[in-house]
């Protein structure tokens, strides 16, 4: 059973903000720290975003400064804040904890940058 569900993408300037959401289940949220993928056209899923045990932010090096993950612990929700968004952050984007769970991807939110 899928306890993810993101939320938040959408068609957006180069340049432009978004900010996406994924809601998960208690036992998900709590079993390991949660994290941002994305799977841009024709690659493989990747991590770009996650909190680390001790509850510090790590991020993919091209994206740092530019994308930020954050999370209200009450409502099991985690964010993740994107400026100044490129053509090449296109994709779908999913939540998962880190490390992923294979048995608990969500249906993702697409995320297309285009003028």
């Amino acid at each position: 059973q899928v306890q993810l569900v993101e939320s938040g993408g959408d068609l957006v300037l180069p340049g432009g903000s978004l900010t996406l959401t994924c809601t998960a289940s208690e036992a998900t949220f709590s079993r390991n720290p949660m994290a941002w993928y994305r799977q841009r056209p024709g690659t493989l899923r990747a991590l770009i975003a996650h909190f680390f045990y001790d509850g510090s932010p790590i991020y993919a090096e091209h994206l740092r400064g530019r994308f930020a993950i954050s999370q209200d612990t009450a409502k099991r929700t985690v964010y993740l804040q994107m400026n100044n968004l490129e053509h090449e952050d296109t994709g779908v984007y999913y939540c998962n904890t880190f490390p992923k769970d294979d048995t608990q991807w969500g249906q993702g939110t697409q995320v297309t940058v285009s003028a």
